[in-house]
């Protein structure tokens, strides 16, 4: 028996269900689990005997072993029994396949029963059985027993076990940072926590352990990581809940190159001992800076299991066409792009019309298709615009040197540069997946790096970082920040910093950011001038950020990391589009726990003893008030 066998021993069983095998034929042995099925035979009783290991088949004869078959007369699924009984193989012909103990069963001679269960909301023992996600999630601990969930659990469990093996084995020291913090600014608003202690005063719950891992290098502990549980108060979508897990790391004089090859490394290496069975689909990740991301898949995330990359119909076109809807957007700098997409030569018009009202949904003006028949014909609305000569040039810019295949579609959207780069990438996404061009078992990742450090903001008239505020330009860009205009009435979309370029990497997988960071700004003066030509004064920026900026007077090293989403890489390993399925008690799409009943209304003491009271929206005030 192995260690790990023997370490599971119990009074209740001296085996798991799913350990049982050919060779334990012989053997006497206690298990203990759930009825996962029950088959009454008369004088035979059949019972599927279930834990998280797996399941073995148990047969109680009531001639060999009478009380144990009256202990079952009652027994329903999911009551929780303990079996001793004897293994035995299963008579020729009758063996499970479909089980890792199908060539076995145990003869129960004692039963005891455990614990009885009601009958569930839905059953346990049909994994592909279609459940409301209400009904699962305010039953959650059921659902954890359906196998689909289970081993979705047990995968990410082992994922976290290599990445923790992985780490450690490079020199890294594992340090659990506060949950209860200052709050600060990161992108989304904080969960807040009133101190009962100190009244009036509130802690926030950690978006990132962002300041104090860069505290961490400061104080010399050169290499840091964290299984790190993060909050963040925004509104949810499948890649996104309220609370979540991130691998958080953090290292010591290292460049960019340095950082990403030990992130590359150790994500491959924790891909394949968690999903040996999904190739990888290139090594090392392919690199794309922002600009060329953009350009040719329209995303910063592009998913690289698939072509229908972005063609630029420029060169195609002729420096007027007559038709404003090219014309127009050329004029003013905007740009022509369209996807070549296989096989939808034929596609119906009202096809069309959901992808036009899909591109208007995303910021476009519409969208131009033109589709080339099986028999050479060509269809499209602009037709009359263009001439014979222009189509066939339309055509090769979309297909190479040779004119697209019959049967194809171009999808084509005018507008402006950024813009028109992301609708198009959208309906990229949505047409392959439509059409079934992504591979799901294959795991493409991909560096995305060299972002733009700053995105202007027209409603508040100001620059706000496109990922964090600590991230460093790139060497050849640190002078855009020190020349910028430090007078806030003087700053504009024109300033010299909004051509700066950080120090920024995101690791993308199948079209999902699986994770971001950046080497950081270690100098006091400069992270000041970042924070003032972001809006922040400079009393501002030391309430706000006061600690780091003076750690960094006491000797800084060039420092760099990333945060990667454990429950995105977890789901992606798992070929699931929705984070939910890889925890275990998540929240619902308006953030709330369906089994908990939470979030809910604390007793009136609690408000009364933070001395706080609530404002409802009707105007009424519930809860002690605030002491003057």
């Amino acid at each position: 028996m192995s260690e790990l066998s023997n370490a599971l021993q119990t009074r209740y069983r001296s085996d798991v269900c799913g350990s049982l095998r050919a060779s334990d034929a012989g053997r006497v042995v206690r298990l203990a689990g759930w009825i996962h099925r029950r088959r009454d035979h008369g004088s035979l009783v059949f019972i599927d005997l279930r834990d998280r290991y797996g399941i073995v088949q148990v047969v109680v004869d009531a001639a060999v072993a009478p009380e144990a078959h009256a202990a079952l007369t009652d027994a329903r699924i999911e009551w929780v029994i303990s079996v001793e009984g004897g293994v035995a193989l299963r008579r020729a012909g009758t063996e499970n396949e479909k089980l890792p103990t199908g060539a076995v069963e145990v003869a129960g001679t004692k039963v005891e029963v455990l614990s009885r269960a009601k009958t569930p909301p839905f059953y346990i023992n049909e994994p592909d059985a279609p459940i409301d996600e209400s009904v699962r999630l305010k039953h959650r601990y059921l659902d954890l027993r359906r196998e689909p969930l289970r081993d979705r659990l047990l995968l990410r469990s082992q994922m976290v076990q290599a990445i923790r093996e992985v780490h450690h084995a490079h020199g890294f020291v594992e340090v659990e940072t506060p949950i209860l913090i200052k709050s600060t600014p990161e992108g989304a608003r904080d969960f807040i926590v009133p101190s009962r202690l100190q009244p009036g005063s509130v802690y926030a719950l950690p978006q990132s352990p962002q300041q104090m891992k860069q505290l961490l290098m400061v104080a010399g502990f050169d290499r840091y990581f964290q299984i790190a549980r993060c909050f963040r108060d925004e509104d949810l979508r499948g890649d996104r809940q309220p609370e979540f897990t991130q691998l958080d790391l953090e290292m010591s004089f290292v460049d960019e190159g340095g950082v990403r090859s030990f992130v590359e490394q150790m994500v491959i290496n924790v891909t394949k001992r968690t999903r040996p069975d999904r190739p990888i689909q290139q090594l090392p990740f392919p690199v794309f800076t922002y600009d060329e991301a953009l350009e040719r898949y329209g995303s910063d995330k592009p998913d690289l299991r698939y072509g229908l990359e972005l063609i630029d119909l420029g060169a195609a076109l002729p420096a007027t066409t007559g038709f404003k809807v090219f014309d127009a957007p050329r004029a003013s700098g905007g740009r022509v792009r369209a996807i070549r997409v296989p096989g939808l030569g034929g596609i119906a018009r009202s096809q069309i019309d959901d992808l036009t009202e899909r591109a208007k949904r995303y910021g476009a003006d519409g969208i131009v298709w033109i589709s080339l028949q099986e028999d050479g014909e060509v269809r499209s609305p602009i037709a009359k615009f263009l001439s014979a000569e222009a189509t066939t040039a339309l055509w090769s810019a979309t297909g190479g040197t040779t004119v697209a295949a019959g049967g194809d579609l171009l999808l084509i959207v005018a507008g402006e540069r950024v813009r028109s780069a992301e609708v198009l990438g959208r309906l990229r996404v949505e047409v392959a997946g439509e059409i079934g061009l992504a591979d799901p078992d294959i795991l493409a990742f991909c560096w995305v790096h060299r972002f733009p450090m700053y995105q202007w903001e027209s409603e508040s008239g100001r620059w706000d970082a496109t990922h964090n505020p600590f991230s460093a330009p790139v060497p050849e860009h640190r002078d855009l920040l020190t020349t910028s205009s430090g007078d806030l009435a003087r700053r504009s979309a024109g300033d010299p910093a909004g051509g700066a370029l950080a120090q920024q990497y995101d690791v993308v997988l199948n079209g999902w950011e699986l994770g971001g960071g950046s080497i950081r700004i270690h100098d006091r003066e400069l992270l000041e001038r970042s924070f003032a030509l972001m809006g922040h004064s400079l009393d501002d920026a030391r309430a706000k950020f006061g600690a780091l900026l003076d750690a960094f007077e006491y000797g800084a090293p060039p420092h760099g990391g990333i945060a990667i989403g454990v429950e995105r890489w977890a789901a992606l390993l798992a070929g699931q589009t929705n984070i939910r399925e890889v925890m275990a008690f998540p929240k619902t799409q308006s953030g709330s726990d369906l089994m908990l009943e939470a979030p809910s209304e604390p007793d009136p003491s609690q408000w009364s003893d933070l001395g706080l009271s609530v404002r409802r929206p009707t105007g009424g005030v519930t809860g002690a008030k605030k002491d003057a």
